[in-house]
């Protein structure tokens, strides 16, 4: 695991080709050589779709976000990235402190890029104010899988990550400021999982909870990432 962009400005996956993050001015920028298929609670596109390269987008606490797919779009444009294949996140975390971590299991290999602000820690389950408009802080997680995984793997996985993100919060003893009460993510979280569904695996994951060998690592993969951005946040 390592926090790449606190000394550079780019990771190289070590064991997927071809696959690319970059700290640019304003976002990180993740490359892969081939479209993967992607499931995401993304601003923009959202649910299902195809996708060779993902952006998280560093937004000031000001942001107005009347229309963010909007903004998204044009962004897009302004990058030289094409919407049609690009797949939108919005924090106003520290992108300086994502935390990466990848490794090779059973029949897949596994990239997890996960930046995080706590500033909106909240427990789900709990009455509060709410909002229509949408407001970043936000833990955002990006998982990447070279592999096969059926589409109903593809939301295990997410339940498996969000379980493992909430976890990792209640480790650090992160709390929602309003009640004290264990915070179990924040207002504003995403997740992205982009699968490259390779058929030279000749094997496809129909399951990823946590009693499976990519639910699993998964789950290892986003609690530690969460955890070291997150203890790292407040740092330099």
């Amino acid at each position: 695991m390592t926090q790449p962009f606190r000394q550079g400005y780019r990771f190289d996956s070590a064991i997927w080709s071809g696959v690319s993050l970059q700290l640019l001015a304003d976002r990180i920028e993740v490359s892969t050589k081939d479209q993967l298929h992607a499931l995401s609670s993304a601003v923009h596109p959202g649910g299902f779709s195809y996708a060779n390269r993902i952006i998280n987008w560093k937004v000031p606490l000001t942001y107005q976000c009347d229309d963010p797919v909007r903004d998204l779009v044009r962004q897009c444009a302004v990058w030289g990235s094409d919407p049609a294949h690009t797949i939108g996140l919005i924090t106003a975390a520290k992108l300086t402190h994502a935390a990466v971590t990848e490794l090779e299991g059973d029949k897949f290999k596994l990239l997890c890029c996960t930046t995080v602000g706590t500033r909106n820690a909240a427990r789900a389950g709990l009455p509060r104010s709410t909002f229509s408009a949408y407001t970043p802080g936000t833990i955002n997680t990006i998982l990447l899988v070279d592999g096969q995984m059926s589409e109903s793997a593809m939301v295990n996985a997410i339940i498996t990550a969000t379980e493992a993100k909430t976890a990792a919060l209640q480790q650090l003893g992160i709390v929602e400021k309003a009640t004290g009460n264990c915070a179990t993510g924040t207002t504003t979280d995403a997740i992205v999982i982009g699968v490259s569904q390779a058929a030279s695996w000749n094997a496809v994951h129909a399951y990823a909870g946590t009693a499976t060998t990519i639910g699993c690592a998964i789950g290892e993969a986003v609690y530690e990432t969460v955890l070291e951005a997150t203890r790292t946040q407040q740092e330099e």
